[in-house]
């Protein structure tokens, strides 16, 4: 039986397509002409990627009267001329460079993939990325920016940790955090020239004082001017990313102003704090009209298993793929601290945990996550209600719960027989 189907396909009239490189675009114009018919004009023009260049392009766009233009994501090159159009009124979608690709067996080459995009684009056989408005792109690239800073405070602190290991310096076994007040007086002291270890080890402050005779021994080492040296250059490393990140966090908080009641509502998701919730705002937006079902939002963050079948077989392992590394990042420190407490998802990942491993029971909650997300953003009058940690036991079949408790005793080595209560 033949089923309707909503394809568009309406011809866009006028499209334009560009092919970014660092130093020039090649832009591809196709529209109607003007003596009637089915035939098209088209116009290949190749243009520098310098702002006075783009605005010359933007103006001749402008005057053929182009309404849309497709571009790919190619490298860090697409921001300028999508942003620069974008500013001068052009529906400007960005397509994933799979969704395009050539055709083989045909020459590639700058003009002809604008040629081609331009083509595919024009009978609306494209979808857009997801480009976010401008708030959020800020807030996106100050929220990037602090989590590339904390990577590379955190490499700075093993480098320490190393070159003290190097000096014999034990003093990470003993500690547990050798960049607390006491460890830094330690590290300070050794670059003021103090070897005594049991001045050293007096250093200590607070618990740190009952491993005293501990630290006593793990100062005894080789530490020399070359150690001084180095030690002293990666503490003021240290100390400068430290400040550095504090900023960051106020200029955070400062873009946050206009977002507030979002970030108060994913506050109250188990595992989400304030600073999560900047990230996942900074990541996916707050107008969830972008992503029509929480499933949508899923599947663009890579959440969700891919679907490969072929001749009546299912295919693949179940992955995931990669999407964007800062929201999964986020989302898996989320579920981790939601593992943690005793609500609906933290009882989630337990159960899947217990059956399926570690990895896939973080995904799955951050897949919840997502979901609840996507709730609280598009619906402002829809609170978070934790449906409690007994939510799953509360809903199992009595039977199949007999049957798992048989199971789990005979795994003990048990002989189960079971008689009806009177």
């Amino acid at each position: 039986m033949l089923e309707q189907t909503h394809d568009e396909q309406e011809i866009i009239q006028r499209v334009a397509a560009l092919d970014i490189g660092k130093a020039e675009l090649v832009c591809c114009v196709r529209v109607p002409d003007p003596k009637g018919g089915s035939r098209r004009l088209e116009e290949v023009k190749t243009y520098s990627t310098m702002t006075r260049s783009l605005e010359l392009m933007a103006d001749r766009l402008l005057d053929l009267g182009v309404t849309r233009v497709v571009m790919e994501a190619t490298s860090d090159y697409w921001p300028s001329p999508f942003y620069l159009l974008e500013a001068h009124g052009f529906q400007t979608w960005l397509v994933n460079a799979k969704d395009v690709k050539h055709l083989p067996g045909r020459p590639k080459t700058d003009r002809l993939d604008a040629v081609w995009l331009c083509k595919v684009a024009e009978r609306q056989m494209l979808r857009p990325s997801f480009v976010p408005p401008v708030p959020i792109r800020r807030l996106r690239d100050v929220t990037r920016y602090r989590i590339a800073l904390v990577s590379d405070r955190t490499r700075e602190k093993n480098r320490v940790e190393k070159l003290l290991e190097d000096a014999q310096i034990k003093l990470s076994v003993v500690a547990s955090d050798i960049f607390g007040m006491s460890g830094r007086d330690m590290m300070a002291a050794l670059i003021a020239g103090e070897r005594n270890p049991q001045a050293l080890a007096q250093l200590s402050r607070s618990r740190m004082r009952g491993k005293i005779p501990q630290l006593e021994e793990a100062f005894v080492g080789y530490f020399t001017d070359h150690h001084r040296f180095l030690l002293a250059k990666m503490l003021t490393r240290i100390d400068a990313l430290n400040a550095d990140i504090d900023e960051l966090e106020t200029e955070i908080e400062a873009q946050l102003v206009p977002f507030a009641p979002a970030v108060a509502r994913l506050d109250e998701i188990p595992g989400v704090g304030v600073t999560a919730a900047a990230v996942i705002i900074a990541e996916v937006g707050v107008d969830m009209t972008r992503f029509p079902t929480p499933a949508h939002l899923s599947s663009w963050a890579r959440f969700a298993p891919g679907v490969k079948e072929s001749a009546g077989r299912k295919k693949g392992n179940g992955s995931t793929g990669h999407g964007d590394p800062y929201l999964a990042r986020i989302l898996g420190e989320a579920a981790v601290g939601a593992s943690r407490t005793n609500t609906f998802l933290g009882e989630r990942y337990r159960r899947i945990a217990r059956r399926r491993g570690k990895k896939k029971a973080v995904v799955a909650v951050g897949r919840s996550i997502l979901v609840i997300v996507w709730y609280l953003l598009s619906d402002l009058e829809v609170g978070y209600h934790d449906l409690g940690p007994g939510f799953y036991d509360s809903r199992i079949n009595p039977d199949r719960k007999k049957r798992n408790h048989i199971r789990e005793l005979e795994a003990l080595g048990y002989k189960v027989t079971l008689e009806p209560a009177a």
